[in-house]
């Protein structure tokens, strides 16, 4: 029998940071004897600073655990053996019914715990991207230490050219002779201000232009960021998609499965591989949205698509990411599984893993189906 709970933990533990886990147990193991991880922690309650926080597509029997419906819930998941995920652990999502009670009972955290209000800024993301959490969390006023990121220099340079090239249309719309827009490079100046968190209050003049409330300006801003950033990631992800389909079509099972299970895997390959491409293009198609939007804007000289694009900017922020997240888990963990180290699966354990993108990839308009077990 296919054992779940080794696939989705013990396996979580080959990377500190993704778009979907955020492993700080294995933080704790790489850097808890630094003062970085001690004096500037994610968390103050020491057993959630050794958990795993996890964006977990809702099965169809998990959905009623909140008041309000959703289809993606941030698990809390504390390992039973935190040197051997094999053997499980206890889970509970933010925001379900009796969240606050049981963050009381199992970690002795209350309401207005500094935790709690870290939780839920994690859980309003659409997933956690390393870069997009630690923006988030900046903005709301906790800074845990550059440990907690798996984000390297390379990384962040690579994406502020990329925001550099992406936003220097705009620079002579932002230019005047008092601006600090006006120096030697001056892309450089404003895609640091985007990037910067303070991008809200430095481009407060856009905002007014555009004729936006400060709130509504602020959270687009924010919004705008993380377009830009999904964008980047964007064009790795879809180079490797092709690979991933392509080795989805062609994986053979170890041993022979039974005919019933062979049947599975051919609707279970087609349907994967369907899906992925739907969601690449629907993820696509949310891109385009910004950029038409931003090409009426510096081409065009008409504000008003740009500014609807910051006022919806939130809601498309949180549907593109939850869809880019599941391409990259998909594409992430199919690339991990399938390591040239590791042995082929199982017809079962196919099944089960193919079944597993499948809900993954499940739109947020598709049904789909105290402390539990992991699983």
């Amino acid at each position: 029998m296919t054992d779940r709970t080794i696939r989705n933990l013990a396996n979580l533990s080959g990377s500190a940071s993704t778009a979907r886990v955020l492993n700080l147990s294995r933080v704790h193991r790489e850097h808890g004897h630094t003062e970085a991880w001690a004096e500037a922690p994610m968390f103050i309650n020491p057993v959630l600073n050794r958990s795993l926080i996890v964006k977990h597509r809702l099965r169809r029997d998990e959905i009623d655990r909140f008041r309000l419906r959703r289809y993606v819930a941030t698990k809390i998941i504390l390992p039973i053996d935190a040197g051997d995920l094999r053997v499980g652990g206890r889970y509970l999502f933010i925001g379900e019914n009796g969240f606050e009670q049981s963050m009381t009972q199992a970690f002795g955290v209350s309401s207005d715990h500094p935790d709690m209000h870290t939780l839920k800024i994690m859980d309003r993301l659409p997933g956690l991207d390393p870069f997009l959490l630690r923006e988030q969390l900046r903005r709301n006023g906790v800074e845990p230490g550059a440990c907690y990121f798996n984000l390297s220099e390379a990384d962040l340079q690579a994406m502020f050219a990329f925001v550099g090239a992406e936003i220097s249309p705009l620079v002579d719309l932002c230019m005047d002779a008092e601006s600090d827009l006006a120096a030697d490079n001056p892309v450089s100046v404003l895609t640091g201000k985007i990037l910067s968190n303070s991008a809200g209050d430095d481009l407060s003049a856009l905002g007014m232009t555009l004729r936006l409330k400060p709130e509504e300006y602020e959270e687009g801003i924010f919004c705008w960021k993380g377009f830009l950033y999904y964008k980047w990631v964007l064009r790795d992800v879809i180079g490797d998609v092709g690979g991933v389909v392509e080795a989805v079509r062609r994986c053979k099972p170890l041993g022979r499965p039974t005919s019933q299970q062979h049947v599975e895997l051919g609707r279970a390959r087609e349907a994967v591989k369907n899906r992925i491409l739907a969601t690449c293009e629907t993820t696509a198609g949310m891109l385009r949205v910004y950029d038409d939007a931003f090409r009426g804007l510096t081409e065009d000289g008409q504000p008003t698509g740009f500014r609807d694009f910051l006022r919806d900017a939130p809601h498309l922020f949180a549907r593109l990411g939850e869809r880019l997240g599941a391409v990259q888990h998909i594409v992430s963990f199919w690339k991990y599984r399938m390591g040239p180290d590791k042995p082929l699966p199982t017809a079962e354990e196919l099944i089960d893993l193919l079944a597993d993108f499948e809900i993954s990839l499940t739109g947020r308009d598709e049904d789909v189906g105290g402390l539990a077990l992991a699983a």
